[in-house]
């Protein structure tokens, strides 16, 4: 059985595409900037508040930059639980793992904050050893670090970790760091970016995951 599963947050626990894509555009068109469909977001997001914005408006300076990423976190501290969902058996998931001992924590591009801040609200009830996300001087995923620094908080062999996430960047973190990963595919990510990512594993519904962990 695995003893620690780590989980990336956007896409793969919450359904957070709208909030993150309505921010973004209250941010463009504040500093005066077009804004996009919402269904144009999924191919934005992975790697970062930052990033997102770069790929949202790709002629805009660096202050530019600076500015639409102040307005957008302006905005979705406070509307970042609008019309985020959890996705269906991921509160199972959490619960069923917790009770059989293994440790859960989320590692996350998203800005610590955040991070904190929404895992807090839609899983009050769940022990998570460690929340995750990018702060000043840690690289962001695929970069491994933010898994080193879980583990340095809770040792665990990496043989007993186990990592979780939608998209390629979380399958690269993984094999960087050395453990195992589960692609799941009701994310933000095509399948096939799993699959050409080298997923361990590539599952459907957030059961599987506990019999690749070992439980049930």
């Amino acid at each position: 059985m695995k003893k620690l599963v780590l989980f990336d947050l956007d896409g793969t626990l919450l359904n957070t595409i709208n909030d993150l894509g309505t921010s973004c555009n209250y941010a463009l068109e504040k500093c005066g900037f077009k804004p996009h469909p919402l269904n144009a977001y999924p191919f934005m997001v992975g790697n970062g508040v930052r990033k997102l914005i770069q790929r949202a408006q790709p002629t805009a300076s660096e202050a530019e930059i600076d500015r639409i990423t102040a307005a957008f976190k302006e905005y979705y501290d406070h509307h970042n639980c609008d019309t985020t969902v959890p996705y269906n058996g991921i509160h199972d998931l959490l619960r069923r793992l917790t009770e059989a001992g293994v440790a859960v924590a989320v590692t996350s591009n998203k800005y610590e904050a955040a991070v904190i801040d929404i895992v807090r609200h839609y899983f009050p009830d769940i022990p998570f050893v460690a929340l995750r996300g990018q702060i000043e001087g840690r690289p962001v995923k695929p970069d491994p670090s933010i898994v080193f620094s879980v583990l340095n908080d809770h040792p665990t062999p990496k043989a007993d970790v186990l990592y979780v996430g939608d998209s390629a960047v979380d399958i690269e973190t993984a094999r960087r760091a050395c453990v195992e990963s589960v692609g799941v595919t009701w994310g933000f990510s095509p399948v096939s970016h799993l699959r050409n990512a080298f997923a361990d594993y590539i599952v459907s519904t957030p059961a599987e995951i506990l019999k690749i962990a070992g439980i049930g």
